[in-house]
């Protein structure tokens, strides 16, 4: 199944006909699909309005300088800085992530909108790509993190996605733009990065976004179509259940695999459930790709929207000014 991206504020009639395809499982948004809080409820409306199934409407709302949605919503520090407040005070730090959570997944179901992609739980080891959307370097304290995200998500009634799987930290480049290869053996990628990855698996997270990194000493490919990190280490020895998205498949690093079509079925073949198309000049050829392919239409069920308040509903609710206040003015200082 795939989601894909649209280009503007409203839908158009020839992504009204994509909507169509068995194919489309939802519609993921960015900036440019953004112009206020009652808009994009009027957009996320319009795609379920539009499509014969449930769609899933997702976005990434991390904080810091990932966060699509702004004017109307909550201004979320970056990840990182509950790591530095972690080093004063580890438990208050862990109590303010789980608001942090609480917070941006609220405003988000508030909107109609199903999803948030987060949390990142890489580690904070210098990668381009992630830079302070990750936590800490530590591994450990990653996985605290990992589990106080996924309780905050889940409390506000929102499915927890961890990204980007195995483990996107420690190399260099930015796989929106390089190629990333990462050579270290599978022990120490197992005492390293995917510690978070098993801690928020025991926390219930609902999903896992693969990574474009890839791994020699581990297998050929890239982790995003590679069985045997999706089949044989997410699925059978760490027993993950829930749903498996690729990342984007327009990310230079995803152009190993070849053109689109081989793209789209690499990814399928692997193991992913879903497979992110995010720009919109790419589904035409997308929903081609796909034509005759048996595909898993219920994939998604499991990541809809748990219900909303809608925006009336959460002002009123106590929590939501506290949280903004706990989370934005406690934070203010730390550096």
């Amino acid at each position: 199944m795939l989601v894909i991206g649209i280009a503007g504020t409203e839908l158009t009639a020839h992504e009204r006909d994509w909507l169509q395809h068995d194919a489309v499982a939802g519609v993921i948004l960015f900036t440019r699909n953004f112009a206020s809080r009652s808009q994009v409820a009027e957009l996320s409306h319009a795609i379920r309005a539009a499509a014969p199934r449930p769609q899933l409407v997702c976005v990434d709302q991390e904080g810091g300088r990932v966060q699509r949605f702004r004017d109307g919503y909550s201004d979320l520090p970056a990840l990182e800085v509950f790591g530095k407040h972690y080093a004063q005070d580890p438990q208050a730090a862990l109590q303010l992530a789980e608001e942090h959570a609480w917070l941006m997944a609220s405003e988000i179901i508030a909107s109609g909108v199903d999803l948030s992609f987060a949390p990142v739980v890489d580690l904070a080891r210098g990668n381009r790509a992630i830079g302070n959307r990750a936590f800490d370097a530590d591994p450990q304290i990653v996985a605290e993190f990992t589990r106080a995200y996924v309780r905050g998500m889940h409390s506000a009634g929102m499915a927890a996605t961890l990204k980007h799987f195995p483990g996107h930290g420690t190399v260099l480049e930015d796989t929106h733009f390089d190629d990333a290869v990462d050579p270290r053996p599978l022990d120490v990628l197992r005492a390293e990065d995917l510690v978070p990855f098993v801690a928020g698996i025991e926390a219930k997270a609902d999903a896992v976004m693969m990574g474009h990194v890839k791994y020699p000493a581990v297998a050929p490919e890239p982790a995003g179509y590679s069985p045997f990190w999706i089949q044989k280490i997410l699925r059978d020895e760490m027993g993950f259940r829930g749903v498996v998205f690729s990342d984007d498949i327009g990310m230079a690093a995803a152009f190993s695999a070849g053109g689109v079509k081989q793209r789209i079925h690499d990814h399928l073949d692997a193991g992913c459930d879903v497979v992110l198309v995010c720009s919109p000049k790419l589904v035409d050829e997308s929903l081609k790709a796909v034509e005759g392919r048996a595909l898993n239409t219920a994939a998604v069920l499991g990541v809809l929207g748990r219900g909303a308040l809608g925006w009336d509903g959460l002002i009123a609710d106590a929590r939501y000014g506290d949280a903004q206040t706990h989370v934005i003015d406690n934070l203010k200082g730390v550096v």
